[in-house]
């Protein structure tokens, strides 16, 4: 059995006691992390070595962006992917080099969010992030090998992925050119949306809930921002998936919550 998980945890030195948490209550083999907003060298390694996490894949910048993936089975750098041809760290692959996973490849990346105009003409994040998307469909194309993608995709495609979805299809997030371009990525390789597999459609499904909501329970506007797609062989071997809403009530919560996926290897 091999457990993955991915968290867009918005500042890792900030919120490393959850993330402590996290990994007592669930010991995921590996960790996807977005977000993490530190230079590679500021990341908390020694505290992840002291939880039994001794390999490292971390891809940072000053104070915005960048992923991590460390894990307690080993993995080496595989790839370091600029999608936006612009420096910003937002993506970073590993593949599993122990016996019994040898050869998966795990893809963590930090899609741009956008900004809040769904208009690329008045709005140049919003068209950075279509173009990010298409680029990543042209990569995804040419993968010939079993891979897991993760992170925080920064779309919520399908109506039960967000709390309305009347009120959200002129909200950057879930509009209809952002699921367009989000398809032709998951089209290009036949991913499969290993979510969707285990909680299926309509049934709701949320990983981000707002900091401007007071009291994000009874609100519940979430959105389906966090995602755990695969190579079709790959996500016949997920055996269960698990959604950790309970830590965005912990003390100074990330605004997005683990996901978690559990493979038969």
């Amino acid at each position: 059995m091999l457990s993955i998980a991915s968290w867009n945890i918005n500042s890792v030195r900030l919120r490393m006691p959850i993330v402590e948490r996290f990994i007592r209550e669930q010991a995921p083999d590996v960790l996807c992390l977005q977000e993490i907003k530190c230079q590679e060298h500021q990341f908390p390694y020694e505290a992840f070595r002291a939880l039994g996490y001794e390999h490292f894949a971390v891809h940072g910048q000053k104070g915005y962006h960048g992923v991590a993936t460390v894990g307690k089975v080993p993995f080496r750098d595989f790839s370091r992917h600029d999608w936006q041809d612009n420096g910003e760290a937002r993506h970073v692959g590993v593949e599993l080099t122990d016996p019994a996973h040898q050869g998966a490849i795990v893809e963590n990346v930090y899609i741009p969010a956008g900004g809040d105009i769904p208009d690329r003409e008045q709005n140049a994040k919003f068209g950075q992030k279509l173009d990010f998307l298409e680029r990543m469909a042209r990569w995804a194309d040419g993968i010939d090998r079993p891979t897991l993608i993760v992170g925080d995709f920064n779309v919520a495609p399908l109506e039960s992925d967000v709390w309305n979805h009347k009120q959200l299809l002129k909200v950057v997030s879930h509009t209809p050119i952002e699921v367009e371009s989000l398809q032709r990525f998951m089209d290009a390789h036949g991913w499969a949306d290993i979510g969707r597999q285990h909680i299926p459609d309509p049934r709701r499904y949320y990983s981000w809930w707002s900091y401007r909501a007071k009291d994000w329970k009874a609100n519940d506007r979430g959105r389906r921002l966090d995602h755990m797609w695969a190579s079709p062989a790959l996500a016949a071997q997920a055996v269960g998936h698990s959604v950790h809403e309970d830590a965005r009530d912990w003390d100074k919560p990330s605004d997005h919550v683990p996901l978690v996926t559990e493979f038969d290897l």
